[in-house]
């Protein structure tokens, strides 16, 4: 049985010059703005994996990894 794709967005703060394109282009609003317009990320599980915040950054500071699926047999 196929589960719901999962994905991790992960921000590179030291490359990121918090010029906000992420947290305005991401259709889910999985990015949001922090503290002083610094990206988060508070809940991994509402990213679609559309890349394209990791498309759009000017930085190269967004890397969208998919996550593997744990099965658990009972």
């Amino acid at each position: 049985m196929a589960g719901k794709r999962q994905f991790r967005v992960n921000i590179n703060h030291n490359f990121c010059k918090r010029c906000g394109i992420c947290y305005w282009i991401c259709p889910t609003k999985t990015i949001t703005k922090g503290e002083l317009g610094k990206p988060q990320v508070l809940d991994h599980t509402t990213c679609i994996g559309c890349s394209m915040c990791e498309n759009s950054c000017p930085d190269f500071a967004i890397d969208i990894q998919e996550v593997e699926a744990v099965i658990e047999n009972a």
